[in-house]
């Protein structure tokens, strides 16, 4: 089996069927299965793959694991010579599964690789980046220092925004809303960091796959659109509290610098969590 592509579901029913038919369509001359792992999802998510999308192998996990646990049960499920991890609102261009295949095994040093993201409006969305720093959370993409000075020098290190995404090239990490992995790389430096619920565990898998040997690489010719959209708007206080926890696990397990500075960093993610607790209060 050349590609396994791996789909994370929960409450997915409004995109998953277009994610799955856009891979069903792209697949090209590859051979390959899909498997939606599904966080027990309440809105008919299931029934509905198996209805509409048979071709699918359905892998229920009897709760919601998050991210990182659910991307491990399919790569475990799976038998492909690569992984494909996908969110289920990502829509996968025809060639763009040959294209990531094609760049890997041409690289055999290449363990995750990632495609040129588009928002839903066409535009690049910065999904390649450089790894994060203590200064990342004050001037990440959504952050308020980032809106009101965009041109900042902080967020166009981490962006990579002076890039115009159009060469292949070597980054430090790619998002997990769309990446390619190696499965020889996966059983050398392990899966994802189940520690992590949701968010974070893409960078830190790319941190440990460059750890264990392998690149973390951008393919220009795979093209995937994410309905980033999709997932905005009021989320639950357990999604904010477990992205801002995944965080500081991060900075702990790869950005130890001194206890004074560490301190100072888990202080102001905690600062952060308060206020869109608050600001999600409000939604209400």
């Amino acid at each position: 089996m050349d590609l396994s592509a791996v789909v994370v579901t929960w409450n997915s029913r409004a995109h998953v069927l277009e994610c799955l038919r856009s891979l069903d369509r792209a697949r090209g001359a590859l051979t390959m299965d899909v498997f939606v792992v599904d966080n027990a999802s309440s809105d008919d998510t299931v029934a509905l793959v198996e209805r509409e999308a048979p071709f699918a192998r359905v892998v229920q996990t009897g709760g919601n694991l998050g991210y990182a646990k659910a991307v491990n049960r399919g790569i475990a499920a799976s038998t492909g010579e690569f992984v494909l991890v996908l969110n289920p609102d990502c829509v996968v261009a025809p060639g763009a599964p040959e294209a990531l295949v094609a760049w890997m095994r041409s690289h055999p040093r290449s363990g995750l690789a990632g495609p040129l993201i588009r928002n839903t409006d066409g535009s690049v969305e910065y999904s390649a980046r450089s790894f994060p720093d203590h200064f990342t959370f004050l001037f990440n993409r959504y952050s308020l220092l980032t809106k009101l000075w965009p041109g900042n020098p902080w967020t166009r290190r981490y962006l990579l925004s002076d890039w115009d995404h159009a060469s292949d090239r070597e980054v430090d990490w790619v998002s997990g809303a769309a990446m390619c992995a190696r499965r020889s790389a996966v059983e050398r430096a392990g899966g994802m960091d189940e520690t992590y619920f949701m968010f974070n565990e893409d960078v830190d898998w790319c941190h440990t796959m460059k750890k264990a040997g392998f690149t973390v690489d951008f393919v220009a010719a795979a093209e995937v659109t994410h309905h980033i959209g999709a997932s905005k708007g009021r989320v639950s206080d357990k999604v904010i509290l477990e992205r801002h926890r995944g965080m500081i696990h991060y900075f702990r397990k790869h950005h130890r610098v001194n206890p004074l500075v560490d301190g100072l960093a888990a202080a102001f993610i905690l600062l952060r969590a308060r206020l869109m607790l608050a600001a999600n209060a409000l939604r209400r």
